[in-house]
C-alpha cells in the first residue's frame, strides 16, 4: 500500500523485528520501493523506548504478538498503544481465532483504553485482524517498560539465526510505528 500511496515520500516508520533474516527483508523491499523513511531495526519490540523518538504515532501496527504473548501480556500492550498512538491514531493488530477466542476481550481492552473499533475480521474468517482509532489523549510514555514477553521464545541472544518471525505477522512479529510529520 505504502508503495502506490501519493505521499509515500512524507511518511516516516520504524520496523522493529529480532529475526535478522526477515528485517533483511524487509529492509531490502522499503530500499527498492524507495521508501527512504522507513528503518528496519534488529531487535527486541517490546521495550518501550524503541518507539519514544516517534510517539505519538498515527499508525502502530502490532501484527504477530497477540497469539504469541500471555494475555496478561495482551491487556498490558494494548494499554501501551494509548502511549504510542497520537489522538487519531490507529491500531492495526492480530490474533489467530482459536479457542479460547481473546478477540472479543482485546476489542473490550482497546475501548477500555480509548479506542474505538474501525474494522474488525469476522469469526468465521479463522483469523483475526483488527483495527482501532484513538480517540482520547496519549499518556506519557513509560520510559523503562516492557510491552510483552514471547512465550515460549528462546531468550534473544540465542535466537540468531532462527525463525523468530516476520513483520507481517504471518510467524511471528514485528512492530511498525508512523509517527505524524
Amino acid at each position: 500500500m505504502l508503495v502506490a500511496h501519493p505521499r509515500r515520500a512524507d511518511v516516516t516508520a520504524r520496523l522493529v523485528e529480532l529475526d535478522p533474516r526477515n528485517a533483511r527483508v524487509a529492509a531490502e523491499a522499503a530500499r527498492a520501493a524507495g521508501l527512504d523513511g522507513v528503518e528496519v531495526v534488529v531487535d527486541d519490540a517490546a521495550p518501550v523506548d524503541r518507539y519514544a523518538d516517534l510517539v505519538p504515532a498515527d499508525l502502530v501496527v502490532v501484527c504477530g504478538v497477540f497469539g504469541n504473548v500471555t494475555d496478561e501480556d495482551v491487556r498490558r500492550t494494548v494499554g501501551y498503544c494509548a502511549q504510542l498512538c497520537a489522538t487519531g491514531g490507529t491500531v492495526v493488530w492480530t490474533r489467530h481465532r482459536r479457542e479460547p477466542d481473546l478477540v472479543p476481550r482485546i476489542c473490550e481492552w482497546f475501548a477500555a483504553e480509548g479506542f474505538e473499533l474501525g474494522w474488525l475480521s469476522a469469526p468465521e474468517a479463522g483469523f483475526g485482524v483488527g483495527a482501532h482509532r484513538f480517540t482520547g489523549t496519549p499518556r506519557p510514555l513509560d520510559r523503562g517498560g516492557r510491552m510483552f514477553t514471547f512465550v515460549g521464545a528462546p531468550p534473544a541472544d540465542q535466537r540468531a539465526g532462527t525463525a523468530s518471525g516476520c513483520a507481517d505477522g504471518a510467524t511471528g512479529a514485528g512492530s511498525w510505528l508512523v509517527p505524524p510529520r
